[in-house]
């Protein structure tokens, strides 16, 4: 618990980091990198350029600051950053070198006002959060009986073709089985060596567990957009053959929904986040045919609907199933009734009935889609508790005050 003498410090900071975190969190990165390079192979190097890291961090030191006695807000903040720190690797060690360059890049910026009483307060305030990250991840580490950092190599045993920018890999381990179990919606971390430089990125796991494989989808991030964000991206499809092996570590994440449970569940995404969510279908298929299921999906035009022959699989296998497929601009060969359903953005109303709203929902997508669905589903009633995302970064926080 924070002590009596330092909470003022903290609560006064609030204002400070609205208007200074991004600046602060752009001094730490660059301070950090130049005393310690080969923390590069820890951070995605795309979101650095991008500004999202700086951003996330800036996000995330705002909400500890302005909800330090708010520990049920808090939580699952807290949960989710160690799930993300657990899938690249992070460990107590690091926490140290951390809090050093964050304290150091507060008194840069903030200058006279960094008095030593404020510098104290937060890095008690730091170590406290330090603390309650590294019990997390430990007991994740545990609960996967694995070592920070630790990868395997599995083996690409078939590559398909998904959609124009998504492609499928297949992934067994050295005896030709699935690698281990994990929970539909978890994501697993592939790392790729680029020249002298190790780079890390999350996938969502898209198929069920039952699978004696698993199986990452990856949508390639073309043209412009591509930048440093893209590299791994285009390096998987460029490269990355049936035969080859690939680097990859635990199954991680949060984002987990209940499969067993009575209520209906809607699974609302957008794009090549209906990865998570066809992993979560086809587990239900399997396991609980009969629970009532929307699976609504929102996508420019067919050619960018992936993985749409597993949800033609589970249209025939799963009796509980209502699948809402919106085509923002169907093209030629887009058959309305069979490929999609709604013309258009998607609209929820359009799809929602009496029973579905007392169900649990979860989004994944663009943060701009998951904010226009979470927003419909407030206004059509249903409780914030009910409704989950799968995000991580800036938005993650965008529910604390």
């Amino acid at each position: 618990m924070l002590s009596e003498a330092a909470r003022p410090y903290i609560a006064a900071s609030v204002p400070v980091l609205r208007s200074h975190g991004l600046q602060i969190t752009q001094v730490f990165y660059q301070s950090l990198f130049c005393a310690h390079p080969e923390l590069h192979n820890l951070f995605n190097l795309g979101n650095q350029a991008n500004g999202v890291q700086q951003q996330s961090l800036a996000a995330a030191v705002f909400a500890y600051a302005a909800n330090i006695d708010n520990a049920a807000a808090l939580a699952p903040v807290i949960r989710r950053i160690a799930h993300k720190h657990a899938s690249v690797g992070i460990s107590a060690r690091h926490y140290p070198i951390v809090g050093r360059h964050l304290l150091g890049a507060i008194q840069t910026v903030l200058r006279e006002a960094a008095t030593p009483a404020l510098l104290a307060a937060w890095e008690e305030a730091y170590s406290l959060l330090a603390d309650s990250l590294i019990a997390a991840e430990n007991a994740l580490y545990t609960q996967a009986d694995s070592q920070a950092g630790e990868l395997r190599r599995l083996t690409v045993l078939a590559v398909r073709e998904e959609s124009a920018q998504v492609r499928s890999y297949y992934l067994q381990d050295a005896e030709g089985g699935s690698p281990g179990s994990f929970l539909p919606g978890q994501y697993v971390s592939v790392a790729v060596q680029l020249g002298e430089l190790r780079q890390l990125r999350q996938y969502s796991l898209s198929d069920a567990p039952e699978q004696p494989w698993w199986r990452i989808s990856v949508k390639r991030e073309d043209g412009a957009a591509a930048g440093v964000a893209g590299q791994v991206s285009n390096w998987l499809h460029r490269q990355l053959q049936v035969g080859d092996t690939l680097l990859v570590g635990r199954p991680y994440g949060d984002f987990a929904p209940e499969l067993g449970g009575e209520r209906p569940i809607c699974l609302i995404s957008a794009g090549v986040g209906i990865t998570p969510m066809v992993s979560v279908l086809n587990s239900l298929r399997s396991r609980h045919p009969q629970r009532r299921v929307l699976f609504a999906h929102a996508a420019r035009h067919g050619r960018l609907h992936a993985l749409r022959s597993d949800l033609a699989l589970s249209r025939h296998a799963h009796p509980g199933l209502r699948s809402a497929v919106f085509y923002e601009t169907p093209e030629e060969g887009d058959r309305l009734g069979i490929h999609y359903q709604h013309a258009g953005r998607m609209q929820l109303a359009k799809v929602l009935d009496a029973e579905l709203l007392d169900g649990d929902f979860y989004l994944c997508g663009p943060l701009g889609f998951m904010q226009q669905q979470w927003q419909a589903l407030l206004a059509a009633g249903v409780s914030p508790a009910r409704i989950q995302r799968e995000v991580f970064g800036p938005e993650l926080l965008d529910q604390l005050g």
